[in-house]
């Protein structure tokens, strides 16, 4: 049987042979962003432009707004659909394949089609309407995603039923992210511009909260992000680039001093927040000799710092003999996966006698990702005298190499024209030049091209020649005086190269003091920072803060572990001072123990500070934990002040008018009429019930600062426990709307005090309403259940929000008849102590939305 050319085998041959239309994609974090809306626009411009445009499907959902866009487009007609005795209209593929437009406009790409339809998901028959060579403009919403259907489960609470594959959309030509801040998606959902007024409660308590909005939000943007760089790495692919992107979790900047360090920490802080806030550390290696191996400048230094706190990176400065090995065994310390350094400064010369730090790096890295920046200066090598008086092993070989190497080129150089040369002058050249290799290599190879520089020239210069000895006397003095110059200069050169590293490491020393100082300045804690630090800048495996304990003190005490107990440690402890391989006493009861290897003598100056400064550290802290001691009684002061101003003035007045009517029913009852004493009873009643009432609240507040409030937490339903809290509020209670539905899962709440909170809460909104009608809703989330009291009166500045919680006051509020000022700071002590929390939302549209959220209950097994 063959098919007919009409069929769907000729159809498929006829769009074969056409090129594949585009797919424009605009993506969204939540309904209501716009996505639609920005579609409909793009179709627009698209007709303006003289280009054949139909809208396929769009789904209006009644927006006015939307609506509005549709009208100077043409729309397709759609297909009516039957599937369990409903009718559906739905998307008609082939009648547009049929129309063949430039641009189609079809909307939600997730969408689940009828049993019975052409194909199964709507971004099928996207599918098929691209392979028709037909442009189409659609929209998608984050959560629709496959991949990321779980996860906004999990913030959101709902799961969701359509989905599509990710690489649907990832194989979009162009997918633009139609993005809008939470509080103004929720304005326009109160402004009824997303969905009808009596869903917008629902929506906002549930789906549409602002923490759900931020995640969603951040979501669609980390994906968008995703694919920009899964189309920047094909790009490069395909131009056969190298260089690739890898996520990261933490970035290592090495500093040399130089003025690119500012590219270099601009440029790691980028990396880092394209890998989803990585950590940013910055160090700047020392020489083991108090010097940085790059001839760091300390003002560059001390601006670099300042930009990497700005940033919210954090500083280190590390000393090592092996500048790449230190730089290496700190990145492996932190669990670095990348390392930024600068590309070389030095020229063609100076890298052909030695790889440097970048070359080096890279090759013993191992796992941890390298990258070499270029910057302005690269290759135009170094400037200044920060470096010059530092003799480094590198520069001790390359003034042994040019010795051996340099020195008998240039005298083999000057024996053709030595009839021609006087002694002096050859022995002057060659004096030159072993002032050249002292400057580059210090004594040693100096000393060493003197004396080889003395034999050449005896061998080739002086009678008889080609033999090491001297015919004539004044070329013997000529010659020792050549090398006595040559070895004094080198000597000189040499003292010259050893003061400069005392100087360098002076002012290495007073970098690590001054980054000391900030460490003890900034922090609640600082101890911690300042052994850290320690830790870093020697490269130490543990060090640890020992005290003396009480009673324990004698002459092999130093190696008892009785004696001694850890205040504070970084790294494995160490149990007694002994036990380290290094040890700073402090005072008579303090040492400090360092653990990874023995430090020099002058080290041991700076290492002191860090005592002396952790010492102090201890102290700080410990007066800190008194002052917190002391703060419950200061704080206990002055509840008790404010109780007692409280009650003299709240309580007495309606104890006043209790007393006062109860005084005249006793007095001149005859003169009463009935009606008028069973006023004067009902005046008396209510008075003293809102005495107990202020009583109540007063001994249990006072239980909650006493942390003796007893708590018996039960599974109740909040549909169970809202009616009794109405009930007690009385005739005020009919203006609270209750909109609880009985699906809700129980709460673990003690009933009594879930009932004191509610009346507070509620009474609260209806007070500072009045006339206006007051909410009370509740919604589940991840294991826990929200109920909310919506009130629409004059709201509490933000700022303010968490003052309204101090107990005794009232934000300005001088009506001082309804209460002392504890209801708020009750209700939330009450919801902590079963396991709560009570926090404050601004309603949208003006208000105060007081949420309170309690655990779940647990639900029992059944076997």
């Amino acid at each position: 049987m063959t098919a007919e050319p009409g069929g769907d085998a000729g159809r498929r041959r006829i769009l074969g042979s056409m090129a594949r239309g585009k797919l424009r994609i605009y993506l969204g974090a939540a309904p209501g962003v716009g996505k639609t809306y920005a579609a409909l626009a793009e179709a627009h411009r698209r007709a303006a432009r003289g280009t054949d445009v139909v809208v396929g499907f769009v789904e209006t959902h009644r927006r006015p707004a939307t609506e509005a866009r549709l009208v100077g487009l043409e729309v397709m007609p759609r297909r009516t659909a039957e599937y369990r005795g409903r009718r559906f209209e739905e998307f008609d593929v082939d009648a547009l394949i049929h129309r063949r437009p430039s641009v189609a406009v079809i909307d939600e790409l997730a969408h689940t089609n009828p049993p019975g339809s052409r194909n199964g998901k709507r971004w099928q028959d996207v599918e098929d309407v691209l392979e028709a060579g037909i442009d189409v403009i659609s929209t998608v919403n984050i959560q629709h995603l496959e991949s990321l259907n779980d996860v906004v489960a999990d913030i959101t609470g709902v799961t969701q039923a359509e989905t599509l594959p990710d690489e649907v959309v990832r194989r979009a030509d162009q997918v633009e992210l139609t993005d809008m801040t939470p509080e103004a998606l929720r304005r326009r959902m109160v402004h009824g511009n997303v969905y009808p007024p009596e869903k917008v409660d629902a929506a906002l308590a549930n789906y549409f909260r602002v923490g759900n909005l931020t995640a969603l939000r951040e979501l669609a943007l980390l994906w968008l992000a995703d694919k920009v760089e899964a189309q920047l790495t094909k790009y490069r692919r395909d131009r056969d680039i190298d260089a690739t992107w890898a996520a990261r979790e933490r970035v290592v900047v090495a500093l040399s001093g130089g003025a690119e360090g500012d590219t270099l920490i601009r440029r790691a802080t980028r990396i880092a927040a394209r890998s989803g806030g990585a950590d940013l550390q910055v160090v700047h290696i020392a020489g083991g000799d108090g010097l940085s191996a790059t001839g760091g400048d300390t003002h560059n230094l001390a601006r670099q710092r300042a930009l990497t706190e700005s940033v919210g990176g954090t500083y280190h400065q590390v000393i090592g003999d092996d500048v790449p090995e230190a730089l290496l065994d700190f990145a492996r310390g932190v669990n670095a996966t990348q390392l930024v350094l600068g590309a070389s400064r030095r020229g063609r010369l100076a890298r052909s006698l030695s790889p440097g730090v970048g070359v080096t790096v890279s090759a013993r890295s191992g796992s941890i990702d390298v990258h070499l920046v270029p910057h302005e200066k690269v290759a135009v090598g170094r400037r200044g005298t920060g470096g010059r008086g530092a003799l480094s092993r590198h520069r001790r070989i390359a003034g042994f190499v040019l010795t051996v190497t340099a020195l008998p080129a240039l005298i083999l150089s000057l024996v053709p024209w030595r009839d021609d040369l006087s002694l002096t002058s050859v022995m002057l050249t060659v004096l030159a030049a072993v002032m050249a290799i002292a400057l580059t290599g210090g004594i040693w190879p100096a000393v060493a091209a003197a004396v080889g520089g003395f034999a050449m020239v005896n061998f080739f210069f002086t009678e008889p020649r080609h033999h090491l000895a001297v015919s004539q006397q004044e070329q013997l003095l000529a010659l020792l005086v050549f090398i006595v110059v040559a070895i004094a200069g080198a000597t000189v050169v040499h003292i010259s190269a050893d003061r400069a590293r005392q100087a360098a490491r002076a002012t290495t020393e007073a970098q690590i003091l001054a980054n000391l100082a900030g460490s003890v300045l900034r922090g609640d804690d600082p101890l911690p920072a300042l052994l850290q630090q320690l830790t870093d800048t020697f490269r130490l495996t543990s060090v640890t803060l020992l005290e003396r304990r009480p009673g324990h003190d004698g002459p092999d005490s130093r190696n008892d572990s009785r004696c001694w107990q850890v205040v504070a440690a970084i790294g494995p402890p160490a149990s007694t001072p002994g036990a380290a391989h290094t040890d700073i006493p402090i005072g008579e009861d303090l040492a400090l123990a360092l653990t990874g290897r023995a430090l020099e003598a002058a080290d041991r100056r700076i290492v002191e500070a860090f005592a002396l400064q952790a010492a102090a550290a201890l102290k700080q802290r410990r007066l800190a934990d008194q002052a917190a001691a002391i703060r419950p009684l200061t704080e206990a002061d002055r509840m008790r002040t404010a109780l007692l101003a409280a009650v003299s003035h709240d309580l007495r007045t309606p104890l006043a008018s209790a007393k006062a009517s109860v005084a005249g029913l006793r007095g001149a009852s005859d003169r009463f009429s009935p009606a008028q004493r069973a006023e004067l009873l009902a005046t008396a009643d209510e008075s003293l019930d809102r005495l107990a009432r202020l009583v109540a609240n007063l001994l249990d507040m006072s239980r909650l600062q006493a942390g003796a409030l007893g708590v018996t937490a039960v599974p109740i339903g909040l549909e169970d426990a809202v009616p009794p809290a109405l009930d007690e509020l009385g005739e005020a209670a009919r203006h609270v709307e209750v909109a609880i539905t009985d699906d809700l899962p129980e709460v673990s709440a003690d009933p009594g005090l879930l009932e004191r909170i509610l009346v507070n809460l509620i009474g609260n909104a209806l007070r500072y309403s009045p006339g206006e009608p007051v909410s009370v809703t509740a919604s589940a989330h991840l294991g826990r259940v929200e109920l909310r009291v919506v009130d629409h009166g004059p709201g509490v500045p933000d700022d303010a929000h968490e003052t309204m919680f101090t107990p005794f006051q009232r934000l300005g509020d001088r009506d001082n008849s309804v209460g002392v000022g504890l209801g708020l700071a009750l209700s939330r002590g009450l919801a902590e102590a079963m396991g709560g929390t009570l926090s404050p939302e601004a309603t949208p549209g003006g208000g105060l939305t007081m949420v309170l959220s309690l655990p779940q209950a647990e639900r029992e097994e059944t076997s």
